[in-house]
């Protein structure tokens, strides 16, 4: 990995340009994206949620769990976000990543209201933007609660 410690942004709107070695957080958005840790410089979003990923802030640094799998990317990098430092872990086999996107998929299709309902102008696996009646600071608080 070339980066091995990470910063980490508060931030309302993604810069067009990801500065390597920060992560952004937008809480009002519910996603964390940074550049690959390989140094790569490929976009890496990772949307929070039930089903996505958590993050944790204590104050001073920023963790994400589960770990980030670049399977679709070139570098295939691995890793894990805990206290700001980047981890690196095992590769996974394609056979792995198949298993592990088909249970997050019947995770998601169990979740799901409207089995039936048209697709969402979304990707797949981004979020709508968390509702703006509510504060900022609630909505960073339900990150956690």
């Amino acid at each position: 990995m070339k980066h091995k410690r990470l910063k980490h942004r508060f931030v309302d709107e993604i810069p067009q340009k990801l500065e390597p070695g920060v992560l952004y957080v937008s809480i009002e958005y519910g996603t964390v994206i940074h550049s690959c840790c390989c140094g790569c410089g490929t976009e890496v979003v990772t949307p929070l949620g039930p089903k996505d990923w958590k993050l944790t802030y204590d104050g001073e640094s920023i963790s994400l769990w589960p770990s980030v799998g670049n399977w679709d990317y070139p570098c295939r990098s691995h890793y894990i976000i805990r206290g700001n430092r980047v981890i690196d872990a095992e590769d996974w086999n394609e056979d792995r990543v198949k298993k592990e996107r088909k249970k997050q998929l019947l995770n998601r299709k169990a979740d799901s209201p409207g089995k039936n309902a048209p697709p969402s102008e979304h990707a797949p696996d981004s979020k709508p933007a968390a509702s703006r009646t509510e504060g900022w600071f609630s909505r960073f608080l339900s990150l956690f609660w």
